[in-house]
């Protein structure tokens, strides 16, 4: 153990380093393979890393997406990316990443072998679509990952079309978190009763607080602690939560939060209980076999078969001594058509009346008519099995449901999203589409311009726009607002100019440029780092990061609290090397070698990580008062723990009361920490570090 006086040096030592900037050093270089959309979109997020960037295409755009580009490119080298002298003009030896990102996946592979050769170090980020062989490739070729560029953003354009206050769904092995942007009404249950520091918890943080009439934040934590919500106020946070179709498949209404699960339980009951309750469930059971006739048949007969069979049980009940389970036995025995069965149950001496022959004969048609239908059933499912006959769609859905026009690569993995949780959904192409995709979507094939009449869009929720060409996507939206103002619109787009042109000639549509989202999470891979997802909040883009902590690490003996707040990201999960995850974890955690860290972050976020450079810490502590004995030693101890100074150095400051603790804070650090103290009855309070 080390002596007070070497461990307050220690523990000084450890703040003046964490708090020097690091050194200036040559910019890493990276190289990009393809200057399509995606390729520029790529190299443009690389340049605002202060980075070198190479490029590599044949031939030249005709016209650059960004206009700027060729002047920030450091190298612009025309040729086959595949050649190794091509590679070698684009100084591929000094490169730290390639990303190949041509729109042919097949030069992309021949590209990275290539590189591999001339270069075994470098880390290759591939656009490619093929899953099997990508992980392959990844444990050949080493420091590889790969990407389609339709893969990332289909989650997002799935998310916009739900026109609900969820954001955005972030799946961690066995835990599910969703990212929720609420609108503060006079009915939920934050109203005017929390302040926004009370808002996180175990399972919950705050992402941001938008008050009624402010502009959108820029950042994460640009909220002040101490606030209360209002009416009006926009608040998103990020929450650990259950199954993914149990979340989704009814929407979030703040004012169910202040209901009493006891309330809610019974008004459960009374609907289950109430006529119109049974009359819909059977109005939608018979909308949901309109295109299957064979179905609504059996529903009849079914029906049918089973009314006789209480009515025939009720009869023979009262007109002869027989109990209940003989009743219902004959009368079941009727239905099969045994007539001898039926009146030798009964006794010799009994005269059958013609109401009872009659009643009989009735009973034969009816059960044969239902074996002909059995027997119909079984033969059409046999027959679809064995030669895999094509079965009929589900019909079109009435109201609240999700058209989805397009549906090449992009439009197919938002129709699975919005199958998995369960929407409504409608899909709209002008090509046929394989019966084995999406067999219980509803589907029209037919002129993209001729469908919009077909597919209940006055009673839409929503309309995706995702096909490959911006100017339908653009004339159909207009289209589908011109029908239904009232419906959300997602507008897919390719080119930059473009989507901000329409964002701000139709506000009312949301733009979301496919290559341009695509690229961010291309760019953060390409730095080293695991891109999990990416999610829109607040018209920025978000990705969800993983980290695992290495020696040279700059996030090497931080604390949570230092990268949450001096980076600008939220950590939403940590793990120690052999140990239980920990969600949403706490602040005073320091990271070590090893450790794996997942976390939200902007782009401008993830370069600060990259770089290194932290926000600066600009409020202090004044320690005032300790108004017990066992308050100083508590309070020291909770000194310590949330600002990461030594133990020795707290206990120096409380036992000098008043004093200034010497180590400057986040102002959201230095704020839990004043609250901390006031439960360990320690009076502190926040004062600015003086400008130096």
């Amino acid at each position: 153990m080390l002596p007070p006086e070497s461990e307050s040096q220690l523990g000084e030592q450890t703040i003046a380093a964490h708090d020097r900037q690091p050194e200036p050093s040559t910019p890493s270089r990276f190289l990009v393979c393809g200057l399509g959309s995606l390729g520029q979109y790529c190299a443009m997020v690389l340049k605002e890393f202060g980075v070198l960037v190479s490029a590599i295409t044949i031939p030249l755009p005709e016209s650059w997406e960004i206009a700027a580009l060729p002047e920030l490119l450091d190298d612009l080298v025309t040729g086959d990316c595949r050649q190794p002298e091509c590679l070698e003009n684009a100084k591929i030896h000094a490169c730290r990443a390639v990303l190949l990102v041509t729109s042919d996946e097949r030069v992309n592979i021949e590209a990275a072998f290539a590189i591999r050769l001339l270069n075994p170090d470098v880390r290759l980020v591939v656009r490619s679509s093929k899953q099997n062989l990508n992980a392959l490739l990844g444990q050949n070729l080493g420091n590889f990952v790969a990407f389609e560029a339709s893969q990332l953003p289909a989650p997002a354009f799935a998310i916009a079309a739900l026109a609900s206050e969820i954001r955005g769904f972030i799946n961690l092995g066995d835990h599910l978190l969703r990212v929720v942007k609420v609108s503060i009404d006079d009915e939920h249950r934050w109203r005017d009763l929390r302040v926004l520091h009370e808002l996180n918890n175990a399972t919950r943080r705050l992402l941001s607080h938008i008050p009624e009439g402010q502009p959108l934040p820029t950042e994460f934590h640009q909220w002040e602690a101490d606030a209360r919500v209002r009416i009006g106020d926009l608040v998103a946070y990020i929450e650990v939560t259950g199954n993914l179709t149990e979340l989704t498949a009814t929407p979030i209404a703040p004012s169910s939060h202040s209901k009493r699960w006891s309330e809610r339980l019974w008004q459960k009951r009374r609907q289950l209980l109430s006529g119109a309750y049974l009359q819909r469930t059977l109005r939608e059971l018979w909308q949901s076999t309109a295109q299957q006739q064979t179905k609504r048949v059996a529903l009849i007969v079914g029906s049918v078969m089973l009314s006789l069979l209480v009515c025939g049980t009720v009869v023979f009940k009262l007109t002869h001594k027989v109990n209940w389970l003989q009743a219902f036995y004959v009368s079941g025995v009727m239905l099969l058509g045994s007539y001898d069965t039926v009146f030798g149950s009964l006794s010799p001496q009994d005269s059958f009346p013609l109401w009872m022959r009659l009643m009989n004969l009735s009973y034969m048609m009816a059960g044969t008519a239902s074996i002909a239908v059995l027997y119909a059933l079984l033969t059409e499912t046999l027959l679809a099995a064995k030669f895999q006959l094509p079965k009929k769609r589900p019909p079109l859905p009435q109201h609240d449901h999700v058209v989805l026009i397009g549906l090449g690569r992009v439009g197919r993995r938002v129709a699975t999203f919005l199958q998995q949780i369960k929407h409504p959904l409608v899909g709209v192409s002008n090509q046929a589409i394989e019966s084995s995709f999406l067999p219980q979507m509803p589907l029209v094939v037919n002129e993209l311009t001729s469908t919009l009449a077909k597919v209940n869009l006055a009673t839409a929720k929503s309309v995706v726009l995702a096909t490959d060409d911006e100017m339908a996507n653009l004339e159909l939206g207009l289209m589908a607002h011109a029908a239904n103002p009232n419906c959300a619109l997602v507008i897919r787009t390719f080119d930059t100019r473009f989507s901000a042109s329409i964002d701000r000639l139709l506000p009312y549509a949301k733009v979301l440029c496919a290559y341009e989202l695509a690229a961010e999470a291309f760019v953060a891979a390409a730095f080293g780092e695991k891109v999990l997802n990416l999610i829109r909040l607040n018209e920025q883009t978000v990705l969800v990061t993983e980290y695992t902590i290495a020696p040279d690490d700059h996030l090497q003996g931080c604390l949570l609290a230092e990268v949450a707040y001096g980076y600008g990201a939220v950590p939403i999960l940590h793990q120690r090397s052999h140990a239980s995850v920990r969600l949403m974890p706490s602040d005073d955690i320091r990271l070590e070698v090893g450790d794996r860290l997942v976390v939200l972050a902007s782009i401008n976020s993830l370069q600060q990580i990259e770089r290194g450079e932290r926000l600066p810490r600009q409020w202090q502590i004044c320690i005032d008062q300790a108004l017990s004995k066992d308050a100083v030693f508590d309070g020291a101890t909770t000194i310590a723990r949330i600002s990461g100074c030594s133990l020795t150095m707290a206990r120096d400051c409380i036992n000098q009361l008043p004093s200034l603790l010497p180590v400057p804070l986040y102002k959201h650090q230095a704020q839990r920490l004043t609250r901390q103290l006031r439960k360990a009855q320690v009076l502190a309070h926040l004062v600015p570090e003086p400008q130096r």
